[in-house]
């Protein structure tokens, strides 16, 4: 019996998550295939996808290829059965792009079409960019991955929230998410 050899770079990765059982997420974090070197595919922090300094147009190819995005300690990969590539990430992978309120719960969507409820395992965070004072604020994806709040979904967020001790909260998944000071954020 003779096996095909996978192929491998962007061709491979994209194979291997198309192959992925189901219809849910492949389970990226229990692969471990040995370090394959990096592909020159960049994410920029608009959320676009780059290969080799020209975007990537295909919508369908971007949201494939963020279901084999793995997050370890020494960067981002797209990880296969048998390859790991490092690619470069210049903010968050992700950009949550919509909120709605269902129920008590913040039901975000994002660039590349996750559904992520804001809760305790998907809790949202607020920087401050050190250049513009701006906050910057983000929410856990899955398994490390975060996509950054776009504007105008952070200024839904603002006018969701209370103030309570100078301090402005938006409540999801029996959590309260500090959005900063009540004189700081403004819509």
């Amino acid at each position: 019996m003779s096996e095909t050899q996978p192929s491998s770079g962007l061709e491979g990765v994209a194979t291997a998550a198309r192959q992925a059982p189901g219809r849910g997420l492949p389970p990226v974090h229990l692969w471990n295939p040995a370090h394959c070197g990096e592909i020159d595919i960049v994410i920029k922090r608009n959320g676009q996808w780059f290969h080799e300094g020209t975007p990537i147009g295909r919508e369908a190819l971007v949201r494939l290829f963020s279901t084999v995005l793995r997050k370890d300690p020494d960067g981002f990969h797209l990880v296969t059965p048998v390859e790991k590539m490092r690619i470069t990430v210049e903010d968050a992978p992700f950009i949550a792009v919509r909120v709605d309120r269902e129920g008590e719960d913040l039901v975000f969507q994002t660039n590349v079409g996750d559904e992520v409820r804001a809760g305790p395992e998907n809790a949202l965070r607020v920087e401050t960019d050190p250049l513009t004072g701006e906050p910057r604020p983000y929410l856990h994806v899955r398994r490390g991955l975060e996509a950054l709040v776009a504007r105008p979904v952070f200024y839904e967020l603002v006018e969701l929230a209370e103030a309570e001790s100078g301090r402005l909260l938006v409540r999801s998944g029996g959590v309260a998410f500090d959005l900063g000071s009540a004189g700081d954020v403004e819509a």
